[in-house]
């Protein structure tokens, strides 16, 4: 269903649920000045420059989550040497190590 205005009538389909206020009315157009913005910008670049940017991010996030994984692994070295450290050293299941300062 479009929204319609009282001074206009508008072919553009809106939410499922039509603005009902003043202040929904206002957030819809700002919404959409901001997609259409949005869009203009876009149409200004390049095809090429769409492309790279596009791969630029791909390899940026991909660095990050090299750094992430990395991270990840040794915070579980460091948690697997912890646990480690508080069991007690064993020889089998009956004897027990001790270690004599």
């Amino acid at each position: 269903m479009p929204y319609q205005n009282e001074n206009h009538a508008s072919s553009e389909p809106i939410d499922p649920e039509e603005p009902k206020t003043p202040f929904e009315k206002f957030l819809f157009h700002q919404r959409r000045a901001m997609e259409e913005t949005g869009k203009a910008l876009e149409a200004l670049l390049p095809e090429g420059f769409k492309e790279h940017g596009a791969e630029a991010s791909r390899e940026f996030i991909k660095g990050f989550r090299v750094l992430v994984d990395a991270a990840i692994t040794e915070i579980e070295k460091a948690v697997e040497e912890e646990d480690d450290e508080d069991k007690p050293s064993t020889t089998g299941k009956t004897k027990v190590k001790v270690e004599v300062d």
